[in-house]
């Protein structure tokens, strides 16, 4: 059997560094920080009082109160970033094979508000339980695939997809495959979170997974640097158009560049911490690149999983020397985590477009925040500290890494 080629043709984001994928790209380019004190609540009693939000966002600009009333926010952002890369794809919605149209989103947590909600609604409102019909609908993490699915009307293959900080990279992976495989033309693929809550962040402060960094946000997210704390919780959604190669060219769209590998592994570690080696991490990005029988020597840039915490940055750097060789030397590495912050499930996805514009744009994003590099890391890498760097970028390739092991990469090429 023939596999079908994949090509991106619309892009849509709402993030910590603005409500667009332009706004994204503008502020990546320049190292802007999206990090700030929390505005979602008071957290004046916890370890860590800043996040990276999504800022000035009011629902009711973009939905109606019912609406609001259904959608928990990890929805409401999904259904942005989709009506964007809806718009920019230039998909006309009555012509296409609806059947042959699919959603596939990733979510590492999902409707964590209204969770948080409805159980202390529960807790505080006396002896007769009482919850709003909408709770289990707003709250379980394939709700977003399913409205964008209904408001687009696509009747292709739809679901969602968890795990964990790698969930909207495998839902990318998802997609790629099944259009490969001739069960889809299109996808709108990605994924969205809202952990800035009492829980979220709660939670990944017992972990002691947060930077403390209170007196200085904005610099608190620092990958690679000796004294970075722990990862910035972040917010937000992005949402990419997959497309079979020819449906696309067939009806004359736009084509940012083509998706050629995605690859899925395991650490069977830990729960929590990668394997020190990164043995998981090399194994993933092998296995992306297999897909097409990409060379390493042909990797011009990895966007890396790069959360800022102390084991996870060392292990993934030693991945890619591990695996890269010589060209680990050769190609950049940055991550933009330092600026968009750590969005859990909806990460892969703003990554992935940080990928594609880079091919685009001839741009590499830098990995802002860096003072001092950590001894642990080898200083000859070019991890694209502090500024922007102009290269020519033929392929790219995105990691991320959840929690319970999970690995996944996806990658990139400029069209011929």
């Amino acid at each position: 059997m023939e596999l079908k080629r994949v090509v991106v043709t619309g892009l849509g984001a709402i993030t910590p560094l603005g409500g667009s994928v332009d706004e994204l790209w503008n502020n990546l380019v320049n190292g802007v920080s999206g990090a700030a004190p929390i505005t979602r609540f008071d957290a004046t009693n916890f370890k860590t009082k800043f996040a990276c939000e999504v800022k000035n966002y009011n629902p009711t600009d973009f939905f109606d109160r019912k609406e609001v009333k259904k959608l928990d926010l990890f929805a409401q952002f999904a259904m942005i970033a989709a009506e964007q890369a809806i718009q920019d794809s230039g998909l006309n919605l009555e012509t296409i094979d609806q059947d042959m149209a699919g959603v596939i989103w990733g979510a590492g947590i999902g409707g964590l508000q209204t969770f948080q909600e409805e159980v202390k609604g529960y807790v505080n409102g006396g002896a007769i339980p009482r919850f709003s019909p909408f709770f289990i609908p707003k709250m379980i993490a394939d709700i977003a695939p399913g409205h964008i699915s209904i408001k687009y009307g696509f009747r292709g293959p739809n679901f969602g997809v968890v795990s964990a900080c790698a969930s909207s990279t495998n839902a990318i992976a998802d997609a790629y495959n099944l259009i490969r495989l001739g069960k889809a033309n299109i996808f709108i693929t990605g994924g969205s979170e809202a952990g800035v809550n009492e829980a979220g962040v709660g939670g990944f402060n017992a972990l002691q997974a947060l930077s403390t960094r209170n007196d200085d946000p904005q610099t608190a997210s620092r990958p690679f640097d000796k004294d970075r704390d722990g990862f910035v919780i972040g917010e937000g959604g992005a949402a990419i158009i997959l497309e079979e190669y020819e449906h696309a060219v067939k009806r004359g769209a736009k084509i940012y560049c083509e998706m050629i590998g995605a690859g899925m592994s395991a650490d069977a570690y830990h729960l929590t911490a990668p394997h020190p080696e990164g043995l998981g991490a090399a194994n993933v990005m092998k296995s992306a690149l297999q897909d097409n029988n990409t060379p390493v020597e042909a990797v011009d840039y990895v966007n890396v999983h790069g959360t800022s915490t102390p084991l996870g940055d060392v292990a993934e750097l030693k991945a890619i020397q591990k695996l890269f060789g010589e060209q680990a030397y050769k190609m950049n590495i940055s991550s933009t985590k330092s600026m968009t912050g750590h969005l859990l499930g909806a990460t892969g996805a703003v990554e992935a477009i940080a990928c594609i514009l880079a091919i685009q744009n001839g741009i590499i994003p830098p990995t802002i925040n860096n003072f001092e590099l950590d001894p642990e890391i080898d200083p000859k890498l070019n991890l694209t500290l502090n500024k922007a760097q102009k290269r020519d970028v033929n392929v790219a390739l995105s990691n991320t890494f959840g929690f319970g092991g999970h690995n996944a990469s996806v990658v990139f090429k400029k069209m011929n």
